[in-house]
């Protein structure tokens, strides 16, 4: 639960400090060619901070996977769906998160295993128990 909060909230706190660095960087110090270039990279760095966060990481979302059934849950809802729904699920290796793809639904869906995964060089070497048979060979 707090690994899921972390993840998708780290990008827009980082974003919120680099902008609070740039606006006390304004009003503390005077006004010099330093100082604003600070200000630019400060601000510049915030502002692409908020774009990762809004654009990949207000998809993650928290996910409960059975042998039958997938249950997305929103922040007020739980919508459920057969693995006969599911059109793709990858695991992205270097960030630990998979991307799930629905039949039907545009866009994908992100989120974190619950299991703890071992990373060799960026590979994983198992493949996830949660899986159906005809999932893993495809």
């Amino acid at each position: 639960m707090v690994k899921f909060y972390f993840v998708r909230y780290f990008f827009l706190a980082f974003g919120l400090l680099q902008g609070l660095a740039a606006v006390l960087l304004i009003i503390q110090f005077q006004d010099s060619p330093k100082n604003r270039f600070a200000v630019f990279v400060f601000f510049s760095l915030a502002m692409i901070l908020f774009g990762i966060h809004f654009l990949v990481f207000a998809r993650v979302k928290r996910v409960a996977i059975g042998k039958k059934k997938i249950a997305v849950i929103n922040s007020f809802r739980t919508k459920q769906y057969d693995w006969d729904e599911v059109k793709e699920l990858k695991l992205m290796p270097f960030l630990n998160m998979y991307s799930l793809k629905l039949k039907g639904k545009q866009g994908k869906i992100f989120f974190l295993p619950t299991h703890n995964s071992e990373a060799i060089f960026g590979l994983f070497t198992d493949e996830p128990e949660f899986l159906p048979k005809k999932m893993s060979k495809a």
